[in-house]
């Protein structure tokens, strides 16, 4: 049993404070007439009766967080798909969750529009003028490539089926020693397996004190010398050591890297990232699509309804892996 059902007390009505912008909460009210929303300050002074068990907020801004969770909160909900900044030491005997693996979707399409442009040659490949050579190309393609994907949540689990349908061979990297919840796709044991029979691979991973550049300089040395892999960060900066990174774009073990985040964010003006000609960087938007917020909170609200049934939450984050 989870530690949200086990601690499941039903309500005829739940008291919900958040510290979302009045203009986001339309779709809640909508979808959960029975909660009462009490909007809050993110920082600064406290309403003196503001009290209720359920916090909703957003996973930039936990200013207020320490204050908050002393007026009866017993379920905190950031509507970001990780924690890695959210105090989690704080937290006593709340139950927190997250929306992990709402935006799988968008994540991995931008993944496969990046893997689409490095064997394409987009936008290299476009002409304005009348080459030398017409019919003459040498594209790549993504039938029968080596997709690698360490770490399978929703993320990856979305990216698989994706490399499935292009006919790609898919093998993953998770922590579960639990069987790929995805047919066809091959689990394997390391890292440095995974890094050694790739030809694109994707950290799709949270960040942790475990994970924290879990590609380095030892571990970007198990790619062949020469192997030209097709790195893509969708997760977070940190994962990467991007000095480490550097080595690896100039003597070809990367021969790209599609990067959605970086570290820190955003860079600072005249970093290397943003200028190097084996460097594809998007500010942190892979998650963005129509519909993309509706995603985040619809996690919430089918766990509202799990709430007061008694059920298991879903994203229930365990404080001592860090996810």
């Amino acid at each position: 049993m989870s530690r949200s059902e086990s601690r499941y007390i039903p309500r005829a009505s739940l008291r919900v404070l958040t510290s979302l912008p009045e203009s986001e909460l339309s779709r809640l009210r909508e979808a959960c007439p029975e909660l009462r929303l009490r909007v809050i300050p993110a920082r600064g002074r406290l309403p003196l009766r503001a009290r209720g068990e359920i916090l909703l907020i957003p996973p930039w801004d936990t200013g207020n967080l320490e204050k908050v969770l002393k007026r009866g909160v017993r379920w905190v909900h950031t509507i970001g798909t990780g924690v890695e900044r959210f105090p989690l030491h704080l937290l006593k005997d709340q139950i927190l969750t997250c929306s992990r693996g709402a935006s799988g979707i968008p994540i991995s399409e931008w993944a496969f529009a990046a893997m689409l442009a490095f064997e394409k040659k987009l936008p290299e490949s476009w002409v304005r003028e009348s080459p030398d050579t017409w019919n003459g190309g040498d594209l790549g393609g993504l039938h029968g490539r080596r997709l690698g994907i360490v770490g399978l949540g929703g993320i990856g689990v979305a990216a698989a089926r994706l490399g499935l349908a292009f006919g790609m061979k898919v093998r993953a990297l998770r922590r579960s020693d639990a069987p790929s919840p995805v047919e066809g796709v091959e689990c394997v044991n390391t890292l440095g397996e995974i890094l050694a029979n790739s030809d694109h691979l994707l950290l799709a991973l949270p960040l942790t004190h475990d994970s924290l550049h879990i590609l380095n300089i030892e571990s970007l040395a198990m790619i062949p010398p020469g192997q030209g892999l097709h790195l893509m960060n969708v997760a977070r900066g940190g994962l990467i050591d991007q000095g480490a990174l550097r080595i690896a774009l100039e003597d070809g073990r990367i021969a790209r890297a599609s990067l959605d985040v970086a570290d820190p964010e955003p860079l600072p003006e005249g970093h290397w990232l943003f200028t190097h000609p084996g460097v594809r960087l998007s500010p942190h938007i892979s998650w963005s699509m129509p519909g993309a917020f509706d995603l985040l909170m619809k996690t919430f609200i089918d766990n509202v309804g799990r709430y007061r049934r008694g059920e298991p939450l879903e994203g229930e984050v365990k404080p001592s892996l860090g996810y």
